[in-house]
């Protein structure tokens, strides 16, 4: 089969387009011929080497690795023990992030545990279900429902989302990315009043995805213009993520997908809480995402595809930023 393997890390141009072996699926696991493949910042990190993850953080990479972990496909042979799947079946899902970093998705064909796995709905194509795993999944373990016990690296406070409903305003920072547009659609899902943040060009993009309020960070800051949120998923994060802290009210919740440093004396001084989460596979999330995906509750944006010997380009793509929604690789 073909795929995209790393020799080494480095930019954009290591990415290389090889021949290899088809995969086995082992027990509990199936084969997935691949249709699409989400791309996600762990993909770039990966290419990289992680040169900004402390040692004692990197997960054990050798190359030559297939990166990548968000697929749509058809299953094509089934493993022992599993019975949830048959050759045939339309699926989709983020395969063992984080337990693997990469797990060969950018592939013609790759294995999954089958509980990482959902059904990919009729009315959803390829694209769309590739696009929608991890960024999906993160939205739905900050916002919604962690679904696991594991701890974050991050922090020792165990997350748990703040129930959302009417009385609830959530500001969503970088609203137009992969996250950023699924989590501000589930907040209105739950009937909250979402005020996003991104660039002016932007706008009109997330007010017809829900947005009540706009804020163009390239005219104002919204540290600066706004107080009294419940809620503030930072899906820029970092060094920088505290500078939203004084736009919450007491008792409220900042929530950085790439979490920073913080003063835990300082967040109860102001009465607020700071907690990240890892975002972990799950077949039966997806699930649930993919209802909401078929319903029209929410919908995926797609930035822009590129076929599967094009995976240099889609990441020079990534790397220029200001995505609306998500870069997939289709495979023929």
């Amino acid at each position: 089969m073909k795929a995209i393997r790393l020799h080494e890390f480095g930019s954009p141009e290591v990415l290389r387009y090889d021949d290899v072996p088809v995969p086995v699926a082992a027990a509990g696991e199936v084969l997935i011929r691949v249709h699409a493949v989400g791309l996600n910042p762990p993909d770039f990190y990966a290419r990289e080497g992680m040169p900004d993850v402390p040692p004692e953080l990197k997960p054990p990479m050798e190359l030559p690795l297939i990166p990548g972990t968000d697929v749509s496909g058809v299953v094509a042979a089934v493993g022992t023990d599993v019975d949830a799947f048959a050759v045939g079946d339309e699926v989709f899902g983020m395969l063992r992030f984080p337990t693997v970093m990469q797990s060969g998705a950018y592939a013609e064909y790759v294995t999954a545990p089958a509980s990482d796995l959902a059904r990919k709905p009729a009315s959803v194509d390829h694209v769309q279900a590739a696009a929608l795993a991890m960024s999906g999944l993160t939205a739905w373990q900050f916002l919604i429902e962690l679904g696991h016990d594991q701890p974050s690296p991050f922090q020792k406070a165990e997350h748990r989302p703040m129930p959302l409903d009417s009385s609830k305003t959530v500001l969503v920072n970088g609203a137009a990315g992969g996250v950023g547009h699924l989590a501000l659609q589930l907040a209105k899902w739950k009937g909250a009043h979402v005020i996003a943040v991104a660039s002016g060009s932007h706008e009109t993009f997330l007010r017809n995805l829900g947005a009540d309020e706009y804020i163009d960070y390239t005219k104002d800051r919204p540290e600066d213009t706004v107080r009294d949120i419940d809620l503030v998923l930072d899906n820029v994060g970092g060094p920088r993520s505290r500078r939203f802290l004084p736009t919450l009210k007491r008792g409220g919740a900042l929530y950085p997908v790439y979490f920073g440093e913080f003063d835990e004396e300082e967040n109860a001084k102001l009465g607020v809480t700071v907690t990240a989460t890892q975002v972990r596979a799950s077949g039966a999330q997806l699930g649930e995402l993919a209802r909401l995906l078929e319903d029209g509750a929410i919908r995926v944006a797609i930035d822009s595809t590129f076929a599967l010997e094009d995976a240099p380009a889609a990441h020079k793509r990534a790397a220029g930023g200001h995505l609306r929604g998500k870069i997939v690789l289709t495979v023929a």
